[in-house]
């Protein structure tokens, strides 16, 4: 079945995010539709203060939206309790950040196999997953250094291997290469184009429009808008 055939991994309705202040309401996302399919890999292209932090934070489950329906993976989101949304962030989604969010003085092997800690996988298959994802992404030499010891580009790929280790439904990047040369941004998106071959479904998010092309789709956030970007 392809992409465009099967059941949406993403289905946004009419989503809307408004912010209280007390004193003033300020809309960061108004009346958002939009599906993802599964397999597919898109970028959400926006400036800042265009709403796609916030649009981060609702796909990742992170935050709530003010009104509308979000379904992830055939879940209502709306219908779990927090501990239901920390199980879906544990399990469904695999976030890859543009600070790389690895633990300091901590081996690239263990900052992988973490969220299989919360997930309560013993320790031993847990590091049997996290070296495999270190290898798959060309880090087998490098599964005992710590952050300190990686550069940049590698310290992302041990961020992606941390991401690939739960086998989410969808891998969720936020600026990837907004803290690499662009050297090692491209290969990160390399990366992101093999793992999409394969059939993952990636959400790439960046204010950069030469970064959005890696994607086969790309959808514009403006003043917390979408509309369907051309890629070129």
């Amino acid at each position: 079945m392809s992409a465009a055939q099967s059941q949406p991994i993403i289905k946004l309705e009419e989503i809307s995010r408004i912010y209280d202040t007390g004193k003033v309401q300020v809309p960061a996302l108004l009346d958002v539709n939009l599906d993802v399919a599964q397999g597919e890999f898109l970028a959400i292209i926006g400036p800042s203060g265009s709403g796609k932090s916030t649009m981060m934070n609702i796909l990742g489950c992170l935050d709530r939206p003010t009104s509308g329906m979000y379904t992830l993976d055939g879940q209502p989101v709306d219908e779990l309790d927090d501990d239901g949304l920390a199980r879906v962030r544990s399990r469904s989604i695999g976030f890859v950040f543009q600070s790389y969010n690895l633990l300091p003085r901590t081996s690239a092997l263990d900052n992988v196999a973490t969220p299989l800690m919360y997930q309560g996988v013993p320790k031993r298959e847990r590091l049997h997953r996290a070296q495999a994802a270190l290898e798959r992404l060309g880090l087998g030499d490098r599964i005992h250094h710590e952050p300190s010891e990686l550069s940049g580009g590698q310290q992302q790929r041990v961020g992606i291997a941390r991401a690939l280790v739960t086998e989410p439904a969808l891998i969720l990047a936020d600026e990837p290469t907004g803290n690499l040369d662009s050297h090692s941004g491209a290969e990160v998106l390399d990366l992101f184009r093999d793992l999409h071959a394969i059939g993952r479904t990636i959400v790439l998010i960046t204010h950069d429009t030469d970064v959005a092309t890696a994607a086969d789709r790309a959808v514009h956030i403006r003043d917390g808008r979408l509309s369907e970007a051309v890629l070129a």
